[in-house]
């Protein structure tokens, strides 16, 4: 089991930049798939990018160029690196893990979630 804790969240004009962190809490294990999501109200939470122990990565379609999900092993930190924020990327943004598998896939089943950083983007 795992436990994971989200900062790094804010208001910010569009065409800024924020960064996500979530600490990860738990032992030492060679295999995972981190990811971040986001949910906006009235909305179905998506998945945003996800990070595995192979170094794969994957970004959803809306994201891709703007967004970088990277991790700090020293500090057991999965960090999200957003620049160039549209109003549409406004939501709670989470993170979440599965350390069964040493890969990502559409599959996977995320045990564990953060309580989640709301990033608000103005006009």
């Amino acid at each position: 089991q795992v436990q994971l804790q989200e900062s790094g969240g804010g208001s910010v004009q569009a065409g800024g930049s924020l960064k996500l962190s979530c600490v990860v809490r738990a032992t030492t294990s060679s295999r995972y798939c981190m990811g971040w999501f986001r949910q906006a109200p009235g909305k179905e939470r998506e998945e945003v990018a996800t990070l595995d122990s192979t170094g794969s990565s994957r970004y959803a379609d809306p994201v891709k160029g703007r967004f970088t999900i990277s991790k700090d092993t020293a500090k057991n930190t999965l960090v999200l690196q957003m620049t160039s924020l549209k109003p549409e990327d406004t939501a709670m943004y989470y993170c979440a893990a599965d350390l069964r598998n040493a890969y990502c896939s559409p599959w996977t089943q995320y045990k564990t979630w953060g309580q989640g950083t709301q990033v608000t983007v103005s006009s």
